[in-house]
């Protein structure tokens, strides 16, 4: 088989070109749309986010257990945490040996 060099006409290269440079125009419109969009958004999720005012109250129970008991609870104020037997006793014990040393 012989090597031919086959030449394209240059109407047809032109066309080729033309093409090209529409479809790397739309690629390029594509994308800034693309960046702009996302960029509304992230103004619209902080726009949403801020319209709520995002603050918990902490209310205070005291219970009484009787008997000198402790009292078991869950509080929002620590986390999920399970409080378990904290009474003023307790503390008033812990300042007094604090105070005599």
């Amino acid at each position: 088989m012989e090597d031919t060099n086959m030449t394209v006409p240059y109407i047809v290269y032109e066309g080729a070109q033309a093409r090209q440079e529409r479809t790397i125009k739309r690629l390029i419109i594509t994308i800034i749309i693309a960046v702009a969009m996302l960029f509304a958004s992230n103004a619209i999720w902080l726009y949403a986010w801020t319209l709520y005012d995002y603050e918990s109250e902490v209310q205070q129970v005291d219970f009484d257990s009787g008997d000198g008991g402790v009292n078991n609870f869950i509080g929002r104020d620590l986390q999920g945490d399970l409080n378990n037997g904290e009474d003023e006793s307790d503390n008033n014990q812990d300042e007094e040996s604090a105070q005599e040393r």
